[in-house]
């Protein structure tokens, strides 16, 4: 799943900008320093959604939803290539 893994990486480097190690994040997260390890690094998809919102209020981040159609896609494509 591309997108739990991207949601690891971020995870990771927000926990770096911060200054803090996985042991830190974890201990307050309530979770096992190699679970958070593991999701960081993309090897693990069954983190738990408590887990994961713990892990992300410890690092002061949220999760959004938003709803994408087909203009939404286009509209991305644009940005990435330069276009208006």
């Amino acid at each position: 799943m591309k997108l739990f893994t991207e949601l690891g990486l971020a995870v990771a480097a927000r926990r770096r900008k911060l200054g803090l190690t996985q042991t830190e994040v974890a201990r307050k997260a309530g979770i096992a320093q190699e679970s958070l390890s593991r999701f960081e690094r993309g090897r693990t998809t069954d983190l738990g959604a408590r887990k994961l919102l713990a892990v992300l209020a410890v690092l002061g981040m949220e999760l959004q939803f938003v709803e994408r159609g087909q203009a939404g896609l286009l509209d991305e494509l644009r940005k990435e290539r330069g276009g208006k």
